[in-house]
């Protein structure tokens, strides 16, 4: 607010000037007490004024004693696992109840370097969702691949002073952290000495190791496990988010360790969370209520939801339903069992009722995102396999996380010590293609526990520099599925028998599409049955979110990235074939 909206408030909240709106009838929900109230309460020009009184309003809505709490802030997400635009991602979270997000543009960054700030930024600005960034720190996240570019910190200075970037992403390296590495250092004393927060990423991390990690001054970690690692890392100053991803799923895990006593250092978040589970399950509420249907407060998990958010990044506008505070808030009849938003209001004006969107965000024109596809002299070549010998090392896929198994196995060469594939093994070749630079690299792996039966599955998300990663057991089909992304600018493809299965664009750098939810989510659908039925993928093994995540060198314990088969544990790479 301006020095004049301020004076006006405060005009309103006194009674002296008539306020555009009230909500009467409402259970406020008091999230500084963890109580609520019953009030009618007063609105200004998008700003609460106050409750009750003698005061007039110019418009009246009946809440009919529902309860009125504070729009939800997700603490930490990445837009681009949407797959959809900002704008068309406002469109679908905002009838869920989220009325901010704290993004990191890490994956987009990865592959279109400072352009994907830009495109974030500018396609965020003027949509009903508050959209606020943090600066990636890890672009790339290791030296072990090739991302689309290297943001240091002469980058970050360029943005790091803008209002809605509201610090640094996720520092994954924490080894750089740990050794004060020269670039690591500087590109946190860009947070530092603007006061600005630093996002974590410190899986595992504890006693002096975790001490040295909170010593750098970053503020949070999305990537706890276990009720010890919450306390742990609470009691090293660091607030704690409770994750509800589609993949990376921590809230049960981490509620058994959740109390008053540390409430207040807990947030919510979705970090990685796919269109599909968005429309059926919601998005920052599906992991409220499923703390509160597991026995967490309601008021505390509310609160953990938006006053513990705006209090971590200094959003001093909003988080809790009170007088100067942003009129963002949900009404919805019942809190004991979960949060269902039956409508939500943002800055006084209702934005979505009963799930469904009324105030549609503007559509933004990518510019400078697109047809990010520079892959040099592909050819079906490019995926032979000869590791060497017979007994190897093979990805092992753990369902229902992104961590993997350092597996061994026997299998057959032909004559040329060629991989061949056995019908009765759940064996299939992975490949990981560079597309950003040119280089030409390719390398292949072996994975296990993907369950296809003939055929290849190609997608050009592949965390977090999104190389094309593609897997298959016959090299035909792999081929035709990596061509097919690098025609249309990246996506997803399926193939068997050189046939086309499915195929769902992605053509903002590979990764999110200018298409509304209801045709994303409508393809997605028809190639999960798809993979399923056509190609026979192992139940409880997401076709494409798998794939996604096997090229990660950052989460153990074998990854493939263009540059080879990657040890997580010992950080180096390694030979598929075991030499006896």
């Amino acid at each position: 607010m301006n020095r004049r909206t301020t004076s006006e408030l405060i005009d309103a909240a006194m009674g002296r000037i008539p306020c555009d709106l009230v909500i009467r009838n409402a259970e406020v929900v008091d999230v500084c007490n963890k109580e609520t109230f019953r009030a009618d309460v007063y609105i200004y020009k998008g700003f609460i004024a106050g409750f009750d009184g003698e005061r007039t309003a110019k418009e009246e809505y009946d809440a009919k004693g529902r309860y009125l709490l504070p729009g939800l802030i997700d603490a930490h997400c990445h837009i681009e696992s949407s797959h959809l635009s900002p704008s068309e991602f406002s469109d679908a979270v905002v009838p869920c109840g989220t009325t901010t997000v704290i993004a990191d543009p890490h994956e987009i960054c990865n592959v279109t370097g400072l352009d994907g700030m830009e495109y974030m930024l500018k396609s965020s600005e003027n949509i009903p969702l508050s959209v606020f960034l943090m600066f990636p720190s890890c672009v790339p996240a290791t030296p072990f691949e090739h991302a689309g570019a290297i943001l240091n910190a002469p980058e970050i200075e360029k943005f790091i002073d803008n209002p809605r970037v509201l610090g640094l992403g996720e520092m994954m390296n924490y080894p750089g952290v740990a050794s004060c590495d020269e670039t690591v250092m500087a590109k946190l004393k860009t947070a530092y000495c603007r006061r600005k927060n630093i996002d974590g990423h410190a899986p595992s991390i504890t006693g002096p190791a975790l001490d040295g990690y909170a010593a750098a001054g970053i503020t949070t970690d999305h990537e706890c496990e276990t009720p010890e690692e919450l306390h742990d890392k609470i009691r090293k100053g660091m607030y704690v988010m409770l994750r509800e991803g589609t993949a990376c799923r921590n809230v049960l895990q981490l509620l058994p360790g959740v109390n008053e006593r540390n409430s207040s250092r807990l947030l919510f978040c979705t970090d990685d969370r796919q269109p599909q589970s968005i429309v059926r399950d919601g998005h920052v509420n599906y992991g409220v209520s499923l703390a509160i249907q597991n026995g967490l407060d309601p008021i505390t998990a509310i609160a953990i939801a938006s006053l513990n958010a705006a209090q971590c990044y200094h959003l001093d506008d909003r988080g809790m339903i009170a007088p100067g505070k942003r009129a963002d808030f949900i009404l919805t009849s019942s809190i004991d069992k979960g949060i269902k938003p039956e409508e939500v209001f943002i800055l006084g004006r209702k934005a979505a009722s009963d799930g469904k969107i009324i105030l549609k965000a503007p559509h933004t024109e990518p510019e400078n995102v697109s047809g990010r596809m520079d892959v040099k002299d592909f050819s079906e070549k490019k995926l032979s396999l000869r590791p060497g010998t017979d007994h190897v090392r093979v990805i092992d896929i753990i369902p229902g996380g992104v961590v993997t198994g350092k597996g061994e196995a026997w299998i057959k060469r032909d004559p040329e010590g060629e991989w061949i594939h056995e019908d009765d093994k759940d064996i299939l070749k992975l490949a990981v293609i560079e597309r950003h630079h040119g280089t030409g690299n390719a390398a292949t792996a072996l994975i296990r526990g993907y369950g296809m039966r003939h055929g290849a599955v190609a997608v050009s998300i592949a965390h977090d520099s999104h190389n094309i990663i593609v897997i298959g057991d016959n090299d035909h089909d792999m081929a035709a599925a990596v061509r097919k992304l690098i025609s249309i600018g990246g996506g997803m493809t399926m193939f068997k028998d050189g046939k086309e299965l499915g195929t769902h664009q992605l053509e903002i750098a590979g990764l999110m599409t200018d298409k509304r939810l209801e045709e994303v989510t409508a393809c997605l659908d028809e190639m999960h049955d798809t993979a399923k039925k056509e190609l026979q993928i192992s139940s409880g093994i997401d076709p494409f979110m798998t794939l996604c995540f096997m090229a990660l060198p950052v989460i153990p314990a074998l990854k493939l990235t263009d540059c080879g088969l990657f040890d997580v544990e010992s950080f180096a790479f390694t030979d598929i074939g075991i030499k006896e």
